[in-house]
C-alpha cells in the first residue's frame, strides 16, 4: 500500500514565506504541500502557486475549496491555474466547510452541492460544451473555458466525515481526507465506509506540534487543537465525546479563554485529533495510521514552537528516521 506524506500549511504567512517551506519538504522527501483554505484566513491559491513555482515534484492543491462560498465555474479556473503553473501536479480538494454560520451561508444537500461542483469542474476541464443542468448549480448549454487547461481532468480529494459524502468519494473521488483527525480508529471505519477493493486514499490530517521537549510540544498543541474538537469532537463514531464537554470547550472558546479549554482535553482525546511530542512520538503515530489503512499522513500547522525549531517530520521510507529541518510557526 502507498505510504505517503504531506505537508499543510496555513494561509497566514507573507508572500515569500511559502516558498522555502516547499522546497523543505521537497527536499525532505514529502510527496505533497497543501495550502489550507480555512475561513477567515488568506485564500489557499497565491500561497499554492508560490509553491508550485518553488518545488518540482510535490503534488499541490488545496485542502479544501468550498462550492458554497466559491462558484465551480470559479473552482474549475483556479485548479486549472494552478495545475498549468505546477506543469500538471494539482488536485482539487473540495469539502462542505465548517464554521460557515458566521457568515450567514446555509450549506443545503452537501452530497449534491458537492457532486455538482465536481461534475461541473470536471466538465469545464474536458471542454465539454454540452451544459448542465443540476439540482444546485448549472451550466448553459455552449458555455466553455476561455483558454486551454493544461489537462483535460485533475485528481480530487474529498475533506469529509460524513457517511453521505464518503459514499460520493467512493464513486468519485482519488483521495478522501478525513481533516482535523489523526485517529487511527476512523481511518478504519473510513475505509470500511468507502468499501473493499476501493481505491480511494484515505488522507489524516491533523494539527501537528513537534519539539525536542515532548510535553511542551503536547502542551501548544491542546490549545491548537480546541478549535476543531468543538466543531468535530462529537462526529467521530469510534468514541463518545461527552456532549457536555464539547459544550464547556465551545463556551471556554466563546469567551476567548483558549487555556481553559485546552486543560479540557485528556491525552488520549489530543491523540485523537493532533499529532503532537518528540520526533519518535510523531513518527509512531504516523506508522499508526499507516497500519490502519491511510494512504498519506498530513502534518498541519503550526509544525513546531517556535520560529526556527526542529521539525521532526519523519522520512516517507522510513518512518523511525525523523528527517530533521526547520520550520516556523508563524508568519
Amino acid at each position: 500500500m502507498t505510504r505517503e506524506l504531506g505537508l499543510g500549511l496555513q494561509t497566514d504567512k507573507r508572500p515569500g514565506s511559502y516558498a522555502p517551506l516547499a522546497r523543505l519538504a521537497e527536499d525532505g522527501g514529502f510527496d505533497v504541500v497543501t495550502a489550507f483554505n480555512d475561513l477567515w484566513f488568506q485564500p489557499a491559491l497565491p500561497a499554492l502557486l508560490e509553491i508550485a513555482a518553488a518545488t518540482e515534484r510535490v503534488r499541490v492543491g488545496p485542502s479544501c475549496l468550498n462550492p458554497y462560498t466559491v462558484h465551480p465555474v470559479e473552482l474549475a479556473g483556479q485548479v486549472a491555474a494552478l495545475d498549468l503553473a505546477s506543469g500538471g501536479r494539482a488536485f482539487l480538494g473540495l469539502a462542505a466547510g465548517a464554521w460557515l454560520d458566521q457568515v450567514g451561508v446555509g450549506q443545503p444537500r452537501p452530497r449534491q452541492t458537492i457532486a455538482e461542483a465536481w461534475e461541473i469542474v470536471s466538465r469545464l476541464l474536458a471542454g465539454d460544451r454540452a451544459g448542465f443542468a443540476g439540482q444546485v448549480f448549472s451550466l448553459a448549454p455552449g458555455a466553455h473555458l476561455a483558454y486551454p487547461p493544461h489537462r483535460a481532468q485533475v485528481p480530487l480529494l474529498v475533506g469529509t466525515w460524513s457517511p453521505q459524502l464518503t459514499a460520493f468519494a467512493a464513486e468519485r473521488a482519488d483521495e478522501l481526507k478525513l481533516g482535523g483527525s489523526a485517529n487511527p480508529a476512523l481511518v478504519r471505519v473510513t475505509r470500511e465506509r468507502l468499501g473493499a477493493g476501493t481505491h480511494v486514499g484515505v488522507v489524516a490530517g491533523a494539527v501537528t506540534v513537534v519539539d525536542s521537549d515532548g510535553e511542551r510540544a503536547r502542551a501548544l498543541a491542546r490549545r491548537q487543537v480546541a478549535p476543531y474538537v468543538a466543531v468535530v469532537g462529537a462526529l467521530d463514531p469510534t468514541f463518545d465525546v461527552e456532549p457536555d464537554l464539547v459544550d464547556r470547550i465551545k463556551s471556554l472558546l466563546a469567551v476567548e479563554d483558549v487555556d481553559g479549554a485546552a486543560a479540557l482535553l485528556s491525552d488520549d482525546l489530543l491523540d485523537r485529533f493532533a499529532f503532537s511530542g518528540t520526533p519518535a512520538q510523531i513518527a509512531a503515530h504516523a506508522e499508526a495510521l499507516f497500519d490502519a489503512g491511510a494512504a498519506r499522513v498530513e502534518f498541519g500547522t503550526p509544525h513546531g514552537i517556535d520560529v526556527g525549531a526542529v521539525a521532526a517530520a519523519p522520512h516517507h521510507r522510513q518512518l523511525a528516521r525523523p528527517c530533521v529541518g526547520p520550520l516556523p510557526t508563524q508568519s
